[in-house]
């Protein structure tokens, strides 16, 4: 009786996740839709874009270099053989982002995966650093939906739409000297779960990526000034490709996924914050029920690694002050 009490408790929880789900499963085609693309002329971006082209969309993307995009665009035709629109605006100007928008025409896949980051504790930044990042992750996120909207709710018989917000796993966990940067991309989730009750009547659907610190040019720019904390905290997720981002990232789109992780760790996060956000996948849900508590005690032991290494490096700095000798005083 208790062998067979322990079989059916699973199965019941499976078949009552399996009603609870929301939004329900859905899939999202590419091929001859019309999938827009912001920060499309490098990194991660470009990468989406090939790979789009590649699978029979129409491809549209956005970028502030009319250079970088001239060449994101050869790049793009001498891979593929397809010719994709692209648009210069900067993503702060609501404005230029609405003639970009309604000069591509109506928006089946919109990622907004636009982005800087400039990792520095928040005593040393200054806050016009701070507003630019906010200004760029999350504004221009608010600005390019806000202009594709409109023209994504009048798809009448064009199938479901896309939304797909580029966040990290830096808006999942705070990470030392992501202060700002960590509070835009965190901001993209309470965006993500808020838009997707708002549009599900339109059958269109949200998707938030998550990738790790991924080689990109700006990756490169940011480990430039990166504190030294910063790198080994980040280090314990390791590093990924932009094209292997680009892949998890497409699939999750097919998938019509609200989260779209990219590696392991990646998984564990999207486990240990689910909380209150929408999921479609019930085989998921049930690994996210039996694994949270789990998760929490994991979650409590990279806390108290991460603390440990600020902690010492700390030591290490007021040992170097008191090893110093004093300058002396200019007369």
């Amino acid at each position: 009786m208790a062998l067979l009490f322990l079989l059916l408790l699973p199965l019941s929880l499976l078949l009552l996740l399996s009603f609870l789900v929301r939004p329900r499963p859905t899939k999202i085609p590419i091929k001859s839709r019309h999938v827009f693309i912001t920060g499309g002329s490098s990194g991660i971006g470009l990468a989406l874009a090939h790979r789009a082209a590649a699978e029979g969309a129409r491809v549209s993307i956005l970028a502030r270099s009319p250079g970088k995009l001239e060449e994101a665009r050869d790049s793009i035709r001498l891979a593929t053989g397809v010719d994709v629109a692209t648009f210069s605006a900067d993503v702060r100007d609501f404005d230029a982002v609405r003639q970009a928008v309604d000069a591509a025409g109506p928006i089946d896949v919109l990622v907004c995966n636009h982005g800087v980051f400039v990792a520095q504790e928040l005593e040393k930044q200054d806050v016009d650093g701070v507003k630019f990042m906010i200004d760029v992750n999350l504004m221009g996120t608010f600005h390019l939906i806000k202009a594709a909207l409109p023209g994504m709710k009048n798809r009448a018989g064009r199938g479901p739409g896309s939304i797909v917000l580029m966040s990290s796993q830096a808006g999942q966990v705070g990470v030392y000297g992501y202060t700002a940067y960590s509070a835009s991309k965190f901001g993209l989730r309470g965006l993500g779960e808020a838009l997707q009750q708002e549009v599900i009547a339109d059958d269109i659907h949200i998707s938030l990526v998550f990738p790790p610190d991924t080689d990109t040019p700006g990756f490169v720019e940011e480990m430039k000034v990166r504190p030294e904390v910063t790198n080994i905290i980040a280090a314990s997720s390791g590093a990924m490709k932009a094209d292997e981002v680009a892949d998890k990232t497409l699939n999750g789109i097919k998938s019509g996924s609200f989260i779209i992780t990219c590696n392991f760790d990646g998984i564990m996060l999207s486990v240990a914050t689910a909380g209150l956000s929408p999921q479609r996948s019930y085989l998921m849900a049930f690994f996210e029920v039996l694994a949270a508590g789990f998760m929490r005690i994991v979650a409590l032991c990279f806390q108290w690694n991460w603390y440990g290494i600020i902690e010492r490096r700390q030591k290490q700095k007021n040992s170097q002050k008191q090893q110093d000798p004093p300058r002396p005083k200019p007369l």
